[in-house]
């Protein structure tokens, strides 16, 4: 009798520790599929988990958080293309363009008829000044999703910042067919407009981007500078009014503001307005070169030369600044320094500074 059991207890044991080789072939084949399956759904899971957590950074705006994040889910599952993109959208944010085209370089390879990569990628190559490639995705963007209103509108912007305002134009009205209420795009086509000295139509695609969001200053500011350009002064200050009521910060429309003001001649309203702007943005070169425009044009030319040096300190590239220092010097009974400061004026593209050089300095 012990020894029948010690034989059954032997032949039980047998049964639990089976080895591999024991195992036909169609269950080896199954373990291991198993085994293998058990495998990519944790990593699946570890990727999803990432990319969740990269989308709440992203919120947040830490883009390098959700760089890294993405990075994480991509690593995980090298397959899982939301994570590519969305870590280029990342990438193009936190303004580091050349991780951005790698990353969406790798996306196109998986797929390369996907639309939205070729948009981001063209971003990333605008914020590189690489202006021939960006132009190239955005037009391949458009081609594979003729309907998605960006990629014209950004082609747009291309354009503009090429000065080729006619077919940015074109650009910006595409945009506006697919996407009526784009207050930016009808702002945007009145730029090319008044870039192209076509101020009534700037004034109507200006005056509906404020009729689509009454709440964007910078419409209101280029409709007061607009109309300054039209010589409609009274029409222009109502205009940069309502763009300080909406943001009194707005340094850019107190400027513009003194400027039509100064077109007034009203100097010392020009003085205020140029003082405002100088408090709201301290760096800004253009308020003091056109305050010390002011104080010039009342006789105050010590003022109007320490203005004058203050914008030539913060942009030594501001040829209107040194236009007004040589004036100041001028009548400061410095003509050696006034013709100094036109010769530089000259130098920098100004064609008064040109013109006092030539009229009142030997060469």
């Amino acid at each position: 009798m012990k020894k029948l059991i010690f034989t059954l207890f032997l032949g039980a044991s047998t049964l639990v520790l089976a080895q591999p080789d024991d195992l036909t072939p169609e269950e080896i084949a199954y373990r291991d599929s198993i085994a293998n399956l058990n495998e990519t759904n944790a990593a699946i899971e570890k990727s999803q988990k990432a990319y969740n957590a990269g989308i709440e950074l992203f919120k947040q705006e830490n883009y390098t958080g959700a760089i890294n994040k993405f990075s994480e889910s991509i690593t995980s599952d090298p397959n899982f293309t939301p994570a590519y993109y969305n870590k280029a959208i990342a990438e193009n944010q936190a303004e580091k363009f050349s991780e951005a085209i790698k990353t969406l370089d790798a996306l196109l390879a998986k797929k390369p008829n996907y639309a939205k990569a070729y948009f981001q990628r063209a971003r990333a190559y605008q914020g590189m000044n690489n202006f021939l490639k960006a132009e190239e995705d955005y037009k391949t963007s458009i081609d594979k999703d003729p309907k998605n209103p960006k990629a014209y509108y950004n082609y747009g912007t291309l354009l503009f910042l090429q000065k080729n305002y006619e077919d940015a134009i074109t650009q910006f009205s595409k945009t506006i067919e697919l996407n009526p209420d784009n207050a930016y795009a009808y702002n945007d086509r009145g730029s090319c407009y008044r870039m192209l000295g076509k101020y009534p139509q700037a004034i109507k695609d200006y005056e509906e981007a404020a009729r689509k969001n009454e709440n964007l200053a910078f419409v209101l500011n280029n409709i007061g500078t607009t109309k300054t350009k039209m010589k409609m002064y009274d029409e222009a200050l109502k205009a940069f009014n309502r763009a300080l009521s909406i943001d009194p910060n707005y340094y850019l429309a107190y400027n513009n503001r003194g400027v039509t003001h100064m077109k007034m001649e009203r100097y010392d309203d020009a003085i205020k307005d140029f003082s405002e702007a100088i408090k709201t943005n301290g760096s800004y070169s253009a308020a003091y070169s056109n305050r010390a425009g002011a104080y010039f044009k009342k006789g105050e030319y010590e003022k109007a030369k320490k203005d004058a040096d203050k914008a030539i300190q913060l942009d030594p590239k501001n040829a209107d600044a040194y236009v007004n220092r040589g004036m100041a010097r001028e009548m400061l009974r410095d003509m050696e320094g006034a013709c100094e400061d036109w010769n530089k004026a000259k130098e920098l593209g100004s064609e008064i500074g040109k013109q006092y050089n030539s009229l009142n300095c030997s060469n």
